[in-house]
């Protein structure tokens, strides 16, 4: 069992892989084949269709990204710091994983099934449902929001969206966290009244 498991893996890494040398083309059972060291049909066994495989590549993020979030809420109290903190994380992740970044940004799915953009979407429905959250959370403990909470969520992932779309469309030579301190700052001042 503990080779199956540790073969899916392998699979999932190696598509990641795969994904991040290759910017911009479409990656071939084949070719993650020969990148794994195994026959196709081996890959089948794992899994039985390249849309699973990207699925496991998401499921990864998800899981990745939603685990980390729930640590900063419980080790940070202030909205600012959370915001700063769950943005950096987004931004980190998607450095860390060029070839993941490419199938949340839709570009590894270009004619893959509708199912994988939905569960897509969903990633970033859910990030945005969590930033919202954060920012009502604000008005509990008398932090001033500069606007509404929805208006703030969509603007801060419009942005983390807009960087990572940035590290894409330069074949991952634009870091998406370079110059991000000041970015936040910018922001940070046009989101929250100062209280001072």
């Amino acid at each position: 069992m503990n080779q199956k498991v540790s073969r899916k893996q392998m699979i999932l890494e190696s598509l990641a892989a795969e994904l991040e040398r290759s910017p911009g083309e479409r990656i071939t059972t084949a070719a993650l084949a020969r990148a794994v060291g195994v026959s196709e049909a081996a890959l089948y066994r794992h899994f039985a269709s390249k849309a699973k495989m990207f699925e496991g590549l998401i499921g990864f993020a998800e899981e990745s990204v939603f685990a980390r979030i729930n640590q900063i809420l419980e080790s940070e109290r202030e909205t600012r710091a959370r915001c700063a903190k769950v943005l950096y994380l987004l931004l980190a992740f998607s450095e860390r994983n060029p070839g993941i970044t490419r199938v949340l940004l839709g570009d590894a799915l270009v004619g893959e099934t509708e199912r994988l953009h939905q569960r897509v979407e969903q990633f970033f429905a859910r990030l945005e449902t969590q930033l919202r959250q954060i920012l009502r959370e604000s008005r509990m403990r008398d932090e001033s929001l500069c606007v509404d909470a929805e208006g703030a969520a969509a603007l801060m992932l419009s942005l983390i969206e807009g960087r990572m779309h940035q590290f894409l469309r330069t074949r991952f030579k634009t870091s998406p966290t370079i110059g991000w301190e000041l970015q936040w700052a910018i922001l940070e001042r046009a989101l929250f009244q100062d209280n001072a």
